[in-house]
């Protein structure tokens, strides 16, 4: 782990977010019309920030849901994987479909199926609440959890970073 994770922030030029315990608080809500997810406001923001600045992004996510599909669409998320499993194998298929090379690449995780992902990105993350493993594993941690704020502190960190937090 660094001591500072901005000189590896400030060379970002793509993001993947995890979902569901990173874009989300990681929990399931089942109704009579299927599956909700709660999202973020903020970290939405963040997140079109990010595009405004010209960071392009991705989500990469186990699960298969409406809710993420819309949000994806709602954020201008650029690529959506989702039903994903080997998320090392897909993270180069997203790498070349967006031409950056991993090490430009942040890969924000939670959980241990995140972590072959997390093993080829020049600048992988942990959400506060991911797993032990998770967070031995990154270069940064996120003083807030997954859907409570992650995604924004990632954003704003890589932003800062590069001279273009506000801009």
């Amino acid at each position: 782990m660094n001591s500072s994770p901005d000189p590896l922030a400030a060379s970002i030029e793509a993001i993947i977010f995890d979902v569901d315990g990173v874009m989300t608080d990681g929990g399931l809500y089942y109704g009579p019309d299927g599956e909700w997810k709660r999202f973020d406001v903020q970290d939405g923001h963040a997140v079109v920030m990010a595009r405004k600045a010209g960071i392009r992004l991705a989500f990469l996510t186990g699960r298969t849901s409406e809710a993420v599909t819309r949000r994806a669409r709602e954020l201008g998320i650029d690529i959506l994987r989702d039903g994903v499993y080997d998320k090392g194998a897909v993270f180069g298929e997203i790498t070349s479909e967006l031409k950056v090379n991993p090490d430009e690449v942040c890969y924000v995780g939670d959980d241990v199926v995140d972590l072959p992902a997390m093993a080829r990105a020049g600048f992988p993350v942990a959400v506060a609440n991911a797993v032990p493993e998770v967070q031995a594993a990154a270069a940064w941690t996120t003083p807030r959890a997954g859907g409570r704020g992650a995604v924004r502190d990632v954003v704003e960190r890589i932003l800062k970073a590069k001279g273009l937090w506000l801009t």
